[in-house]
């Protein structure tokens, strides 16, 4: 996953399952490391998971399964199913079923930053504003998870890895490129982000982008800080992941047929690649970019 690149921008049924192509039976096994093979390698504020949590799991694993090519696997995780999407074999989400107070709440994707000290974090959070949804808990062969809130309550999650964490290499399409948050105060965000989790933040260097913000950590950058766009249907501060894939056009294309929705029509945007907004079939919003020439020039030499 390359930071570097910048666009702005119950149980499954069996049967239902075997219809969808899916996995279908349900089996205790850990999350996956988020390594593999595991290494003593950290980079902390670097996105290195990411879950969504939505009341339609048939639904939502059918849509992206079928837009990215991902495949799927369920796992029980002491007694609730969690799906486990995987691209070309190598685990990069995973999807959990809305609690029962929360069944009309639209899907919802939340990422995660690795950090080294997952308690120190979370005081730091508090310290700053923040606050915590949920606390730290450890998965085996996964490490330390846990969910906060910033200081305008937007959720993201921590992640301390047990198995180390993901080399910056090139972005494969299908996988995570980019994660960007829209707030009311792109300023004060950045602020916390600072004390909260050691970003270094740094203008946006585009002139029409004042307002914006970098997040980077050791020299790499991982996230962007914006205004929420005027004009757009969105209200609330949230996070966007971004995905990469290989034809644009291609992908957009399949949407309406899965149930999906074009939110932000493709166009043109920063280091040669053009960007979109979708809606999936349950109500996440997701991200797609693709590089014109076929490869991030951002990640050059």
């Amino acid at each position: 996953m390359n930071m570097n690149s910048l666009p702005r921008m119950g149980l499954l049924a069996g049967v239902a399952l075997a219809a969808l192509g899916l996995t279908s039976s349900l089996k205790a096994a850990p999350f996956p490391a988020i390594t593999n093979p595991s290494s003593t390698d950290t980079r902390p504020g670097k996105f290195i998971w990411a879950d969504l949590f939505t009341s339609n799991p048939t639904a939502a694993t059918k849509f992206y399964c079928d837009l990215f090519g991902w495949t799927s696997v369920i796992i029980d995780q002491k007694g609730k199913p969690y799906t486990i999407f995987s691209n070309d074999g190598t685990p990069v989400a995973g999807l959990a079923e809305h609690s029962v107070g929360k069944k009309d709440l639209p899907s919802r994707w939340i990422g995660y930053i690795s950090v080294t000290d997952i308690n120190a974090t979370l005081d730091a959070v508090q310290k700053n504003g923040g606050v915590v949804h949920a606390q730290a808990r450890k998965f085996p062969d996964r490490g330390y998870q846990a969910i906060i809130g910033d200081n305008e309550h937007v959720a993201i999650g921590l992640l301390q890895s047990s198995s180390g964490d993901p080399a910056d290499d090139e972005t494969k399409p299908g996988s995570w490129n980019w994660f960007e948050i829209y707030v009311k105060d792109p300023q004060a965000a950045s602020h916390f982000y600072h004390q909260a989790l050691n970003f270094d933040v740094a203008p946006e260097g585009h002139p029409d982008r004042k307002s914006d913000f970098v997040l980077s950590s050791n020299g790499t950058n991982r996230a962007g800080v914006a205004p929420i766009p005027e004009g757009e249907d969105m209200t609330k501060p949230s996070w966007l992941g971004v995905i990469r894939v290989a034809d644009l056009d291609q992908t957009l294309a399949k949407v309406p047929g899965l149930g999906g929705e074009v939110l932000v029509a493709p166009h043109a945007s920063e280091y040669g690649s053009r960007f979109a907004i979708i809606l999936d079939s349950t109500g996440g919003t997701v991200g797609l970019v693709q590089y014109v020439d076929g490869e991030n020039p951002a990640a050059k030499p």
